[in-house]
């Protein structure tokens, strides 16, 4: 193909211009990098000191543990207990299945929404979180510009409202004034442990020591290990705005109480598991509360290389390391099951299990959230339909499956009311115990659940949910009970339904309070394609607001 010495100019312009556009986005990853370490300087590793109790015969105290573990961004498909699982079903997690099939499975458990934050701040406090302001996923500062500079013209265009945003991210987080499950289980003369991600801010009251832990050994920033570790293996999405800010802002990195970072020792999945075996071996003659909230699966997608070596099927590189990395996430939870029964703790311990919203679009993997539609960062099946276990075999049946909806903000009743804690304050949330025992057989523990992000609002009234979202002028309709996967849009059938429940959105709306902190950004989220998959602007989208 011949070029014209006038078009040769012009491409040569524009591959100038090009580069230096690719020069400056790199420049300022870099400058990102520095400026992190900066920020917050790794020191060595050091020991964390967990409190031990006092000896005592375990018999004069009867009330169970609480173990809350929190997988992220774990897809209903990555796990094998429904028959599915991530390859194709050829890596089986047979640990996480155990706990299922030994206690309930509450088959259409609900994350409180479609991204991190928001949902763990429900869980911590039992309400919604736009009851008090807690709407958006806490962003590092600089995420927002550095996003726009990498998807450019994205088509359709994503949104940048012009915010002057006052509150610093450590600052975002649980107002210091609501009461977490940690603080009302440490009333009740409960032992209270934090370990992993927490994202529910640092400062003014709001970080885990703060919010009742008595310890915390928090995930101080996002990286799975050291990327120059020969023992780790690493899968870099170059298609993905939000990795490549991951990769250049974060570093392996742990602190404890509110200290310095320091450098953990291992692979977090493994090194949050060994500090949990620590602390149920150190308090197994107390009650005690444990958050573990592990890391994985989400990005930056980086494995032990044991578990990748043992996964030499799977072709492509992105998704075995994936999977090896649940394949890690089941054998640790396993490691936690085991040291309860070691303890001899396990009837007596209140297990939970779930994940804080979907699989990621951005990840690049067919079918993590099959047979839902849609991802994290949605409202669809996809993002908010999440594993949601409970074993407790001194106190629950076992083997049993519960099919009415569930909430995270469920955790927090049904804890405390093992627990025996009586609360003084109104919560979203119900004790799912009496329905698990089949004490209230004729009612569902909700009629009515909301979700919202800004604009883009849902709620799910008995099998009926309704999706709007303003910007782009859509309502979505579906009916759950013949349509779990969302395939067919019925609004323009049922506008009395779409009247009835557009009404329960705004009576519910009403109820709320404005976000503790502005919207930076207001993106296209693709429904059914993921990253490496051609996007196109006749796909379904919605905006999501954060």
């Amino acid at each position: 193909m011949k070029f014209s010495k006038g078009r040769g100019a012009l491409l040569a312009v524009l591959l100038l211009a090009a580069g230096a556009y690719l020069f400056r986005i790199e420049l300022m990853l870099a400058g990102m990098s520095l400026a992190s370490e900066r920020r917050t300087p790794t020191g060595p590793t050091q020991e964390v000191p967990w409190a031990r109790a006092p000896a005592a015969e375990r018999s004069a105290d009867p009330r169970p543990n609480v173990v809350l573990i929190v997988a992220d961004d774990l897809g209903w498909n990555d796990l094998s207990f429904n028959g599915g699982g991530i390859a194709g079903g050829s890596v089986p997690t047979p640990h996480i299945n155990g706990l299922a099939a030994a206690g309930v499975n509450f088959v259409n458990g609900y994350a409180g929404q479609g991204t991190c934050a928001p949902s763990r701040a429900m869980l911590m406090t039992g309400r919604y979180g736009s009851r008090f302001g807690f709407e958006y996923t806490p962003t590092p500062a600089g995420m927002s510009t550095a996003l726009k500079m990498m998807m450019g013209n994205s088509n359709p265009p994503a949104y940048w409202p012009e915010v002057s945003r006052d509150v610093r991210y450590e600052e975002m987080g649980l107002p210091a004034e609501e009461e977490s499950l940690a603080e009302v289980l440490k009333a009740e003369g409960y032992y209270t442990a934090h370990i992993g991600k927490w994202h529910l801010g640092r400062e003014n009251g709001s970080a885990p020591q703060d919010q009742g832990f008595d310890q915390s050994l928090l995930m101080a920033s996002g990286l799975h290990g050291d990327p120059e570790d020969p023992a780790i293996v690493n899968a870099k999405l170059d298609y993905d705005p939000i990795d490549k800010f991951l990769w250049a802002g974060m570093k392996y990195a742990a602190s404890y109480n509110g200290g310095p970072a320091f450098r953990p020792r291992g692979y977090l999945t493994e090194y949050y598991t060994d500090e949990a075996v620590k602390v149920i071996e150190n308090n197994r003659d107390r009650p005690f509360f444990l958050y573990l909230a592990y890391w994985a699966p989400h990005t930056p997608l980086q494995a032990l290389r044991k578990d990748y070596d043992a996964l030499a099927h799977i072709a492509d590189h992105t998704e075995r390391v994936y999977a090896a990395m649940i394949r890690a996430l089941d054998r640790e939870v396993g490691r936690v099951l085991g040291a309860l029964e070691a303890q001899g703790l396990a009837d007596n311990t209140v297990v939970i299990f779930t994940s804080d919203n979907g699989g990621a679009g951005y990840v690049g993997l067919d079918d993590l959230n099959k047979p839902y539609r849609g991802w994290k960062i949605t409202n669809f099946e996809g993002g908010i339909h999440v594993p949601f276990f409970v074993r407790w075999p001194a106190g629950l049946p076992q083997g049993t499956t519960f099919e009415a909806p569930v909430h995270h903000f469920d955790i927090f009743a049904t804890a405390a009311e093992a627990a025996g804690a009586v609360l003084a304050r109104p919560i979203d949330g119900v004790s799912l115990l009496p329905f698990a025992r089949g004490e209230r057989v004729a009612e569902r523990p909700h009629e009515t659940l909301f979700w919202r992000a800004g604009a883009y609002r849902t709620v799910r009234h008995g099998d009926w949910k309704l999706a709007v979202d303003p910007i782009i002028q859509q309502t979505w309709l579906f009916d759950l009970a013949h349509d779990p996967g969302e395939r067919h849009n019925v609004a323009a059938d049922h506008p009395e339904v779409v009247a009835g429940l557009k009404a329960r959105l705004a009576a519910h709306d009403a109820e709320m309070v404005p976000p503790l902190w502005d919207s930076g950004m207001v993106t296209p989220i693709n429904v059914d394609k993921h990253l490496r998959q051609a996007q196109s602007p006749e796909d379904t989208y919605v905006y999501w607001h954060n």
